[in-house]
Order: structure tokens, then C-alpha cells, then sequence
């Protein structure tokens, strides 16, 4: 019993740690809806799509897209 308690505990740890899934489909269309042929390694395009589609500010999506690899 202990060592399924054990089990439990590490199992619900490594689950809560996880990465969360992102909802890529609808990032997807925002980014296209606003340029047909979006390029997320373009700066501009990419800092636009993360401001109007993820929510994001200025500062924290040009670091972002920075950390991606746009220029």
C-alpha cells in the first residue's frame, strides 16, 4: 500500500511538471488570418502574431521571438 501511495505521489509530480500542450491550431490561424504566408522567423511578424494571437506584450514577445530565432 505504501509503495503504491509512492507511485501515486511521483506519478502526479512528473504529470503537474510537464510542459502544458499549447493550442497550436488556433495560434496557427490567428498567425495566417493576419499574414497569409506567415514567416515566425521574421521579427516583425512574428512579435505581431504574438501580441494579437498569445496576448503578449511588446517587451516579453520581442524576447520571445528573440529566444525563437527571428530576426
Amino acid at each position: 500500500m505504501r509503495h503504491l501511495a509512492i507511485l501515486l505521489t511521483v506519478a502526479a509530480l512528473v504529470t503537474s511538471c510537464s510542459p502544458e500542450e499549447q493550442a497550436t491550431g488556433s495560434v496557427s490561424k490567428c498567425a495566417t488570418d493576419l499574414y497569409r504566408s506567415y514567416n515566425p522567423k521574421a521579427m516583425v511578424q512574428c512579435v505581431d502574431v504574438c501580441i494579437k494571437c498569445d496576448h503578449g506584450t511588446a517587451t516579453t514577445c520581442s524576447t520571445s521571438c528573440t529566444l525563437k530565432g527571428a530576426r
